[in-house]
């Protein structure tokens, strides 16, 4: 990675993120390389920049844009014929463009002081528009789930590239060694379309990959020493470990999963201590815990990861991905209006809570919440009450980090098929949540058999309007 040099001694103490904090750092880093330090050892960022985590809260599946965020009046009007002409027919997963047109049936309404059109199915969220920045025209290459949601996590339909996490954690590094830079947690023990690929590293050290943490139950699997055996015995059993993995290793260089198992078991037994208090709900007020939802049963898995996610970003965390809906729920090929009503009602009061937690605290200001799934929906309709998928144009929202909120940004056409201004696709806005946290995309590279790699394949660009 490199560094920004044109830099001032003032701009270079404010582009450090932490100010005179970042003095030490600077001096240890220009005595010893980064594989002497930690591979995840804290970095300096190459601007000055609010945020400092990332909170991705994934809807598996397609959330509808039209049906949420993006109203189109035409759709109703047009309800039941097929998409006129003018408009370009896509190619859709199913195939169905000469469906009839089907109509949201939401009531919409105008929030904040911002005015920002929000529907009835995200009544909590309604209220913090102020706070969101809502980009309309996104658009991506993956017409299924499996490329939807491999592009949206890595940049490519194609899996084998590293995700965005475990970018944006080859970037910065983290700043607490006792818990993992990269955390990845799902709301079912059903897995995540592409499985740990979404969150893994494709040709970088596995070292960068997320961790993931537990459904239900305690949220780190194995965290507790085995009964009967004190910290002496342990450490001993870890030292003999550590020397036979070393010993494996050295002859096999190429074998990044090791050194990242060794580096897992490093971090497994610091987390020993530090982890626990952590990942204790119990130590958060009533009032708290009924913010995000977790005193009723449709809203008590997904305001528990949400709490959790807080409390990540709070303790140094770097990057925290949330995935609702895993096995992609949020598939709507037919019944949307009970997909949607559901999933919707699992969600909504639990993202809210943890954006107005966040506010209160200080917290949004350094962390960058990102909202959204693969693809959105089609205003065709699918087996008469349903909508197919939709690459072409879609709607996700970002908050905190320095986002400037109430406003939208960008379009899709009048019926919501195609972003047509300011058109973001899954580059631009890997770009916009790396420059948001500090990061040129260009400058971060790693190098594959000598070829350099980026976020992007060279292909983004960053929306530097989203600051205001």
């Amino acid at each position: 990675m490199n560094n920004n040099n044109n830099q001032s001694r003032r701009e270079m103490l404010s582009t450090a993120g932490m100010g005179f904090g970042a003095l030490p750092l600077a001096a240890m880093l220009s005595n010893k390389t980064r594989a002497d330090i930690s591979p995840t050892a804290a970095q300096l960022a190459h601007r000055a920049t609010k945020a400092t985590s990332v909170i991705f809260l994934f809807m598996e599946g397609g959330p509808s844009h039209i049906d949420l965020f993006d109203p189109k009046p035409l759709l109703r009007k047009l309800e039941g014929q097929s998409l006129p002409e003018s408009f370009a027919k896509p190619v859709t997963a199913m195939g169905e463009v000469n469906s009839p047109l089907l109509a949201d049936k939401r009531r919409w309404a105008q929030h904040g002081e911002s005015g920002l059109w929000v529907s009835d199915w995200m009544p909590h969220t309604a209220k913090c528009v102020d706070d969101l920045a809502v980009i309309r025209s996104c658009w991506s290459n993956g017409i299924n789930h499996a490329g939807g949601v491999c592009s949206m996590n890595t940049g490519s339909p194609i899996a084998g590239r590293p995700s965005l996490g475990a970018w944006v954690t080859y970037g910065l590094g983290s700043v607490n060694e006792n818990l993992p830079a990269f955390v990845v947690m799902q709301d079912t023990a059903t897995s995540v379309v592409n499985g740990a690929r979404n969150w893994g590293t494709g040709f970088m050290p596995a070292v960068y990959q997320g961790t993931p943490f537990n459904t239900s139950g305690n949220p780190i699997s194995n965290l507790s020493r085995p009964k009967g055996e004190d910290v002496a015995a342990q450490t001993r059993k870890l030292d003999m470990l550590d020397f036979l993995n070393r010993r494996h290793a050295e002859a096999r260089p190429q074998q990044t999963e090791l050194e990242a198992r060794i580096a897992g078991y490093e971090l497994a037994f610091r987390m020993q201590a530090s982890a626990p208090e952590a990942v204790d709900l119990s130590a958060e007020t009533a009032e708290t815990q009924s913010l995000y939802g977790m005193d009723h049963k449709t809203t008590a898995t997904f305001g528990r990861q949400c709490l959790l996610a807080r409390r990540m970003v709070e303790r140094g965390v770097r990057f925290v991905q949330l995935y609702h809906g895993a096995g992609s729920k949020w598939d709507s090929h037919s019944s949307i209006e009970k997909n949607h009503t559901f999933l919707c009602a699992q969600t909504d009061k639990c993202v809210a809570g943890l954006l107005q937690d966040l506010k209160q605290r200080g917290l949004l200001d350094t962390t960058l919440v990102v909202w959204g799934g693969e693809f959105g929906r089609t205003p065709m309709s699918e087996k008469g009450d349903g909508r197919d998928h939709n690459p072409t144009g879609f709607t996700m929202w970002m908050a905190g980090g320095g986002v400037k909120g109430g406003r939208t940004i960008g379009s899709t056409d009048e019926l919501g098929l195609h972003a047509v201004d300011d058109r973001l696709h899954v580059h631009d806005l890997h770009s916009t949540i790396m420059w948001l946290m500090g990061l040129n995309h260009r400058e971060v590279v790693y190098y594959d058999k000598g070829r350099p790699e980026r976020i992007d394949q060279n292909e983004g660009h960053p929306y530097t309007g989203i600051v205001g």
